[in-house]
């Protein structure tokens, strides 16, 4: 069993930065991909980045490339998602899972936990 818990969200003008992080605990290492999610009002949840375990795997959505940076401090338990260059269009519930990256580049990603998600709001 992982918990998973994020923290780091809010409210940010566009063109700002947050950093989100995700504190795991319990087994993390038995999941060793972790990745973020982002589900706006109405729509689905959908990836946004992934990691490995060693963090030299990474993947990106198309529309957070070049802004967004994920990475992970396996001493720490924690994976980060800086987000710079807010835009309106970023603002969702923003979810960390632990799971299991395969594919080049960790660009599959199947989640196995998931933490309760914090919210990023930009305002235009």
């Amino acid at each position: 069993q992982v918990q998973l818990v994020e923290s780091g969200g809010g409210l940010m003008q566009a063109g700002g930065s947050l950093r989100l992080s995700c504190a795991a605990s319990g087994r993390p290492f038995n999941t060793p991909g972790m990745g973020w999610f982002r589900q706006a009002p109405g729509k689905d949840r959908d990836a946004v980045a992934a990691i490995s375990w060693s963090g030299g795997n990474t993947y990106y959505i198309d529309s957070v490339k070049g802004r967004f940076t994920i990475s992970r401090d396996n001493a720490k338990n924690t994976v980060y998602l800086q987000m710079n260059s807010l835009k309106p269009e970023d603002t969702a519930v923003y979810y960390c899972a632990a799971g299991y990256c395969s594919g080049s580049g960790c660009s599959t990603f199947q989640p196995a936990y998931w933490g309760q998600g914090t919210q990023v709001t930009v305002s235009s």
